[in-house]
C-alpha cells in the first residue's frame, strides 16, 4: 500500500497531482493548523503574460485555527474575470472554464471543504482515480505532531511505502521511517514544457495553466513524468 499525506491547496501545481496518481490512498489533512502565506488558498497563474499570485481571501485566518475552521470571503467573480482575460485564446479554454464555473459555484465557503472539492473537479478531469480521505476522519493519534503524526497515519492507513513531495525532504528522514516499517519516498517533478501563447515558457505554474494549453492525453503523459529520490 503506497500512501501520499498532503494539505489540500488551491489548484496546485502539477507535482500535487503526480502525487496523488502514484499512491493507492491519498489523506488529504484538513485537521492541521492553517499556515500563512502558504499554498493552500493561493497559486501563480499567467496575467498579462507573466508570472503572478492569485490570493483567495478569508475571514479571519490564523495559524491558531485548522484549516477546517477558515472560511472563505470570496464570490470568485474577480478571479473568474482575471482567468477569462488573460486565458480566452488557450486552446483549451472552453473545457477548463466549464471546470472553473463549477469550482466556483461550489456552496459550501468552508476553506478546507471548497478546496478539496475543486481538487475533485481536477482528479475527475484528468481521470485520476485514486480514493481521497479526509485525515479527520481518521481514528488517529491527535495529540502528535511532525512526522510522528504522519507515521502513526501510514500505520493506520496499512501504508508500506510513504511518498511525499520532494520538499519533505528537510522535514524527514529516510532511516526513521525505515525503522517504523515505512519506506519513505520523494516524488520529484521534472520540469515540462508546453507552449504558453508562444512566450518564453513559465514553469510550476497552477494545474489551471496546465490544463488552459494541453489536452487531457497530454496531461496524462505529464503526470507521469517524475522521479523517485
Amino acid at each position: 500500500m503506497k500512501v501520499g499525506i498532503m494539505q489540500p491547496y488551491f489548484l496546485p501545481y502539477i507535482g500535487y497531482f503526480q502525487l496523488i496518481k502514484a499512491v493507492d490512498q491519498y489523506i488529504v489533512c484538513d485537521d492541521l493548523n492553517y499556515i500563512n502565506n502558504g499554498w493552500i488558498n493561493r497559486n501563480n497563474i499567467l496575467i498579462d503574460g507573466k508570472k503572478r499570485l492569485y490570493t483567495i481571501p478569508l475571514k479571519k485566518a490564523s495559524q491558531n485555527k485548522l484549516i477546517n475552521q477558515i472560511e472563505i470571503v470570496d464570490d470568485f467573480s474577480r478571479l473568474f474575470k482575471i482567468v477569462k482575460v488573460n486565458y480566452a485564446k488557450a486552446p483549451y479554454y472552453k473545457e477548463v472554464i466549464g471546470i472553473l464555473e463549477k469550482i466556483f459555484s461550489y456552496n459550501n465557503r468552508c476553506l478546507s471543504d471548497f478546496v478539496l472539492n475543486s481538487m475533485k473537479e481536477v482528479l475527475y478531469s484528468l481521470r485520476i482515480e485514486t480514493p481521497i480521505i479526509i485525515s479527520s476522519t481518521l481514528n488517529k493519534d491527535c495529540s502528535l505532531k511532525g512526522k510522528n503524526k504522519v507515521i502513526n497515519i501510514c500505520k493506520e492507513m496499512g501504508a508500506e511505502v510513504y511518498i511525499n513531495a520532494i520538499g519533505g525532504q528537510k522535514l524527514y528522514n529516510k532511516a526513521e521511517f525505515a525503522a517504523q516499517g515505512i519506506e519513505l519516498r520523494f516524488l520529484e517533478t521534472e520540469i515540462i514544457p508546453y507552449k504558453q501563447f508562444g512566450k518564453e515558457f513559465i514553469p510550476m505554474l497552477s494545474i489551471l495553466d496546465v490544463m488552459m494549453f494541453n489536452s487531457i492525453k497530454e496531461i496524462d503523459r505529464m503526470l507521469n513524468r517524475y522521479r523517485f529520490v
